[in-house]
């Protein structure tokens, strides 16, 4: 009885195990743990960096191709099918997933240290290279990360019919299930350290807030707390399912994103805000491939490219499984073509527009003080000192405190949904079990690492989590070449099969 359990469900029991061994090792040799996990993270980005550069590059390229080519018309579902979401929900769904808090922890912070320290020589005002280079490290190449997975599984799901698992986008060509597992368990493992990762910061965030909003000193308990409780909403929602809870959350996150930006650009300078848009959009565009291969002027030093660029790539890349899994599950009824051009420009955009609205006015701010004493330089509490420069301050910082929580509720559901969908054969509609186990594991991983935070505070054990992912992205680099190989192959069999009309 216990065996043909453990056959079942070897994903969810090896995924679980490998999880637990690492916690335990870095609860109890912490400081081995993190000097190890420091020095693997260095390696990765010091030797494939740009390796990740180039193939950053090359799934932007792809998908362009797919998108505007006749593979294009490729519908995920049956030819007469209607798209399953609106556009709105759709849009509002797969941002929440994929950026969520970070935006709201970069807004101010990325924008005006770029401005301080460019990345590198250049004829353009320090405020335009600022905002492009941020542009740069939060626009096509992260979406194209996701929109690939998304594309390779989509098409594997709705137009092959097949489980909703990574390995089913390779499994036609490899044949050993050992490697299948194996597949599907380090993107169970990346996703959770991920998981782990946001929740940490994202709470540590809202603590400041709350800090900075009432004057005090929240400590280790405020932050549990708010763990418990964004892991409980979390899992309702998720209990609910894509249509009812993480579409809801997800809906929210926007309405109250658009407030926050709509009210900085209407009481900023909103010309110059929007002539910052539109210059930094265009040398970005123009900038964009010498940018992706550092060529000439372009480079910016093997430094800040390990300390921002590589560390980005990595991170996007170690996520895009999740989210493209997550994104190809809300995009049945759509073609290749609405997929691949709507997840690279429209979040794209979007993003790109928040950065100018509050990396502009952080400059106009930084512009009329005496001297500038890196008032928006920590990254927790950033933009709460940025919100007190405006009107109605503590309204903002409360919303912003509120979609704080929001963001992370929709980045744990939509993950524990898709967790659930691996663990439990690959199914769209994962037993509710499978969603309440991996929700209670989640925050008990948390728990786990934010007390060891606190136990071990000369050690940044969240951001070590983090560069973890740096280590676990690079199979999916490699996993990457084979997948697209295999879906070309594929894809172009499946097109000159259809018909023509």
């Amino acid at each position: 009885m216990i065996f043909k359990a453990l056959q079942k469900h070897t994903v969810l029991i090896a995924s679980i195990s490998i999880i637990f061994i690492c916690t335990l090792m870095v609860f109890f040799a912490t400081e081995s743990s993190y000097n190890n996990i420091e020095q693997a993270s260095l390696w990765v980005r010091n030797y494939f960096g740009y390796f990740y550069l180039y193939l950053g590059l090359g799934c932007v390229l792809l998908l362009l191709g797919v998108a505007l080519s006749p593979l294009g018309t490729i519908k995920l579902g049956k030819p007469d099918a209607k798209p399953e979401h609106s556009l709105w929900a759709w849009t509002a769904m797969l941002y929440s997933a994929g950026m969520g808090s970070g935006i709201l922890l970069r807004a101010v912070q990325e924008p005006v240290f770029m401005q301080q320290h460019p990345p590198y020589t250049s004829a353009l005002p320090a405020e335009t290279l600022a905002l492009e280079y941020t542009f740069y490290q939060w626009g096509l190449t992260a979406w194209a990360f996701y929109g690939l997975f998304a594309m390779v599984v989509g098409y594997a799901l709705y137009v092959k019919r097949k489980h909703v698992r990574i390995s089913a986008t390779v499994e036609d060509e490899i044949q050993s299930e050992t490697i299948r597992k194996s597949v599907d368990v380090i993107t169970i493992i990346t996703t959770v350290f991920g998981l782990v990762a946001a929740i940490g910061l994202g709470t540590t965030q809202i603590k400041g807030g709350l800090n900075h909003v009432f004057k005090a000193e929240l400590g280790m308990t405020t932050i549990l707390v708010l763990c418990v409780g964004i892991s409980c909403i979390a899992c309702y929602s998720a209990w609910q399912g894509v249509n009812k809870g993480i579409k809801l959350f997800s809906k929210l996150n926007i309405i109250i994103t658009l407030f926050i930006l709509l009210f900085i650009f209407v009481t900023s300078d909103m010309l110059a805000i929007l002539n910052a848009f539109a210059q930094s959009t265009f040398h970005y565009i123009i900038d964009f491939i010498p940018m992706s291969l550092t060529l000439g002027d372009y480079n910016p030093g093997m430094a800040f490219l390990t300390d921002w660029t590589f560390y980005y790539w990595a991170f996007w890349l170690a996520w895009a499984p999740f989210t493209g899994i997550f994104i190809a599950r809300i995009s049945k009824g759509r073609t290749l073509r609405q997929l691949l051009l709507g997840v690279l420009m429209i979040p794209s955009l979007g993003t790109f527009f928040w950065f100018s609205v509050f990396g502009t006015s952080a400059f106009q701010l930084i512009e009329g003080m005496e001297t500038y004493s890196n008032e928006f330089g920590n990254v927790f509490s950033s933009i709460f000192v940025f919100f007190q420069h405006y009107p109605m301050a503590s309204v903002l910082n409360l919303t912003t405190i509120l979609l704080l929580v929001s963001f992370l509720v929709t980045s744990v559901d939509s993950a524990v949904f898709v967790l659930s969908m691996f663990t439990d054969k690959g199914s769209k509609d994962p037993n509710k079990k499978h969603r309440v186990i991996w929700s209670v594991f989640i925050l008990l991983a948390t728990i786990a690492l934010v007390l060891l935070g606190n136990v071990k505070p000369d050690i940044d054990v969240l951001g070590t989590v983090s560069k973890l992912l740096i280590i676990t992205s690079l199979p999916f680099a490699f996993f990457i070449l084979i997948m697209i190989a295999i879906f070309l192959k594929d894809v172009v069999k499946f097109k000159k099969s259809i018909p023509k009309r």
